[in-house]
């Protein structure tokens, strides 16, 4: 694969695929898409010079790119392989490669740090690319969310030799990368209508560590059931938040704050307070702060400026609202492991308060996969709201719906919609209120928090 002067994206509105699209415009190549629908990232894409169509006529692809010897095609495997403008591509002899195929070819002509893994891997990709940003080395990053710091998923410095790149298992997406330092921070089965079996999941990320260069780091949680096969000239690391060759100790906990000493294999950085205080993003921070310890090393007083200053991305333990006597918390998770955690995280800074969490399943076959330990993951609220599935990507799967989650919740529970829920949220009134999910539960929190405002 070569990059080319123009470069058309298939499913330019995408999180990941702007970032790329933003990248490629500062290297001063001509920029194009198709979308299905416009949103305000395409709004924001188009004012910034990608030139985004939403329908997938092939007479709107913009005449300077219709030659395959200047025009490279980039796609997302949400985009079907019968939209009219790929097929276009296809039937006309251009190269057509994957997303994940040109972050391949970044993380070969750059120190690449990749983080992977069923949870964690935004946050924690996130976190490392705000580290390298405040320091002079800086970075070039590729992330899966929207730092709050800067408005973007996308970080450009055109000099560093580092990037920072949130490595997607779907679809076997992580096997493009060729990292230097890789991060696992988990390996939950997930994707299974990708993989079908547990054993599947875990190969492929057992091939993704093969994959790390000569002379690089890979850096793991501890206590996974994942079996490693690095290179025998790979440095292999532990971590988690008790033990590891990374870890915390003296955690300290006061006035919504959360502080603790990050032990390396050369010795302990003191004092590292957290800009989004809660629990997870412990072993989150020390995941990052050891990619970069491997990359370039650590100065005590810079880590301890960006980890306090880190807002987090967006949509990842995002505060909505916060004024006396009422709270409410936005967060990604779309995992039982990570829904769990997200209950649990709030549960910890709200121990005294009533806690109803408002839940979206995404995507029918993690839905039939996943139903039990989503209803034991929504059984440790005090009540819990189900909408329907999400289908993002699928196609319905006979019997599966959200019921099969709410029937097997145990504590109080009710059935909502999305054009519902602000209105039966109004009706229980909640004092602390969590709602969680990957598909579009996030446009309900305009009108969720002008109702609980008043």
């Amino acid at each position: 694969m070569k990059i080319k002067p123009n470069i058309f994206f298939l499913g330019a509105g995408g999180i990941g695929m702007a970032a790329l699209e933003r990248y490629f415009l500062a290297c001063g190549c001509r920029v194009a898409g198709y979308d299905r629908t416009p949103t305000e990232l395409t709004d924001k894409l188009r004012a910034e010079g990608v030139d985004i169509v939403f329908s997938d006529d092939p007479a709107l692809i913009p005449d300077e790119m219709r030659s395959p010897e200047s025009t490279l095609v980039v796609y997302t495997p949400a985009v079907p392989e019968s939209n009219a403008i790929m097929q276009y591509f296809r039937d006309g002899g251009f190269e057509v490669v994957k997303r994940a195929a040109v972050l391949g070819l970044i993380t070969r002509n750059s120190r690449s740090l990749c983080f992977a893994g069923t949870h964690g891997k935004t946050t924690t990709s996130s976190m490392a690319a705000h580290l390298l940003h405040t320091m002079p080395c800086g970075c070039n990053a590729f992330l899966g969310g929207v730092l709050r710091n800067y408005g973007t998923n996308f970080l450009l410095h055109p000099d560093s030799d580092l990037s920072v790149i949130e490595a997607d298992e779907y679809d076997r997406s992580f096997h493009h990368l060729r990292p230097y330092v890789a991060v696992i921070t988990a390996t939950d089965p997930d994707h299974l209508d990708i993989y079908g079996t547990e054993e599947a999941y875990l190969e492929s990320f057992a091939h993704f560590t093969e994959l790390i260069r000569p002379g690089g780091f890979l850096i793991v949680h501890t206590g996974l059931k994942l079996k490693p096969r690095p290179n025998p000239d790979v440095t292999v690391y532990t971590y988690s938040r008790d033990g590891g060759d990374f870890h915390a100790e003296r955690i300290r906990r006061a006035d919504g704050t959360i502080t603790f000493d990050l032990v390396t294999p050369d010795g302990t950085l003191a004092d590292i307070q957290l800009g989004v205080p809660v629990e997870i993003n412990i072993e989150n921070a020390i995941a990052a702060m050891a990619a970069v310890w491997c990359a370039t090393g650590l100065d005590s007083l810079d880590t301890r400026v960006a980890m306090a200053s880190f807002l987090g991305p967006k949509r990842r333990f995002e505060y909505h609202l916060r004024i006396p006597g009422r709270v409410v918390i936005d967060d990604y998770a779309h995992h039982p492991d990570e829904l769990r955690q997200a209950i649990l995280s709030v549960k910890a800074l709200y121990p005294s308060t009533p806690l109803t969490v408002a839940f979206q399943p995404h995507l029918y076959s993690r839905t039939r996969d996943f139903a039990p330990e989503f209803a034991e993951a929504l059984s440790l609220a005090d009540h819990a709201i189900l909408l329907p599935i999400y289908p993002a990507r699928e196609l319905p799967i006979p019997g599966v719906t959200s019921d099969i989650i709410f029937d097997r919740i145990t504590t109080a529970k009710s059935k909502s919609t999305l054009e519902t829920l602000p209105m039966d949220v109004a009706a229980l009134n909640p004092p602390l209120l969590l709602t969680a999910g990957a598909g579009d539960i996030v446009n309900t929190l305009n009108s969720i928090v002008t109702i609980l405002s008043h």
